[in-house]
């Protein structure tokens, strides 16, 4: 088995953001777990400008909910940074846009990767973004 760290985790919260639809999702979530990968998705639609603590506050509590995190502070800081990293590289894509798509979470020890992938736009005309970023607890 090879080692897994940073580039595997956030692989692992990518290919959980990019799942279809639930079944899908829980799929991919067994085929984590089975490596010892924990993690979670949670969809996510609405105004960029709102979603932000919107966002962040639905990471943390996912993660926590679902065993991904613990509710240590430092766990709950990773996640948030994490996923406030991943906002801002979609930031200028998204800025007063609507936002529909997955945000997802994955752990293995002490990496965390979070990985947001929205359309994004008015209507059906929409664009693609994704977001990563991993922190260490």
């Amino acid at each position: 088995m090879t080692e897994i760290g940073s580039k595997e985790i956030t692989a692992a919260a990518v290919k959980m953001a990019v799942t279809a639809d639930r079944t899908e999702e829980q799929h991919m979530k067994g085929l984590l777990n089975d490596k010892g990968i924990r993690s979670v998705a949670i969809d996510y639609g609405g105004d960029f400008m709102t979603a932000i603590p919107k966002i962040l506050e639905r990471a943390v509590v996912a993660a926590k909910r679902e065993g991904v995190i613990g509710s240590t502070h430092a766990e709950e800081g990773a996640v948030a940074g994490a996923a406030h990293e991943a906002i801002n590289q979609i930031a200028s894509k998204a800025l007063g846009l609507n936002l529909g798509g997955k945000i997802a979470i994955a752990r293995y020890g002490t990496h965390i990767a979070v990985c947001v992938f929205f359309a994004v736009g008015l209507l059906n005309l929409n664009d693609v973004a994704m977001g990563v970023a991993h922190r260490a607890v």
